[in-house]
């Protein structure tokens, strides 16, 4: 059992300062486990204190972890001195816990985004030897059609050398459209790849990485902390 300090915990979150919590404390506003704090330096088993403020019950878990349906037009990065960020489209107190968006989509490419602060986890996700499926919805010029489809499975040589894993193509109806499976993530892969067989991408959206789906009922640039049953199935990737 590890004991960290209050201010520690609840400064976490994001929602407080270390000083702010001192002041919380002082007032008399934070309890645990029903009994109200003395001090901001007293300690606590984080996973099995049950910490409130005004009576409100506070998450004080080590990690975050977030869904996000990236829309077009926002970074994958966490600041930017010209343009909207996906933290920008977080509240103010999760700005401030250090997430990070476990790998990248193109500003114009839409859909499914982790977000967190557990380095380690983020870190096994994007590992090449992990070879983590992802899922994409494509639209493209042109038509695809089988022999696309074979390029993809055999695994492609582009133009600058770079070599593809193989990746599985399903052409969709209308045949402009399909569904990609990759294996890995290099710098505008997808868009690459397509534009090699002479059929730029018009539209990209992520549906899945390895198991996580992105929500249906997530609209562009919504989010939502990850279920119990789908934070599992990511800790089987550690």
């Amino acid at each position: 059992m590890a004991l960290e300090r209050l201010d520690k915990i609840l400064s976490g979150t994001g929602r407080w300062s270390r000083r702010e919590v001192k002041d919380l404390v002082k007032a008399g506003r934070v309890t645990a486990d029903g009994a109200v704090v003395a001090r901001p330096e007293d300690k606590f088993d984080r996973e099995a204190v049950e910490l409130r403020v005004d009576g409100e019950a506070v998450d004080g878990e080590r990690y975050c972890y977030l869904m996000l349906h990236k829309p077009g037009g926002v970074l994958s990065a966490t600041e930017d001195p010209k343009q909207p960020t996906v933290l920008d489209l977080l509240p103010p107190h999760l700005r401030r816990v250090g997430l990070f968006p476990v790998g990248r989509l193109d500003k114009d490419t839409e859909g499914l985004l982790l977000l967190t602060n557990d380095g380690p986890l983020g870190h096994r996700l994007l590992a090449p030897k992990k070879h983590v499926d992802k899922v994409y919805f494509v639209r493209v010029e042109g038509r695809l059609d089988q022999e696309d489809r074979r390029a993809f499975r055999t695994g492609m040589v582009l133009g600058d050398g770079l070599r593809c894993l193989p990746a599985e193509l399903e052409v969709l109806e209308p045949p402009d459209t399909g569904l990609l499976t990759l294996r890995e993530g290099k710098y505008h892969q997808v868009k690459r790849m397509l534009a090699s067989r002479g059929k730029p991408v018009t539209y990209l959206k992520r549906l899945s990485m390895g198991p996580l789906r992105l929500d249906p009922e997530l609209a562009p640039g919504a989010w939502r902390p990850l279920t119990q049953g789908e934070r599992q199935e990511l800790e089987r990737l550690r």
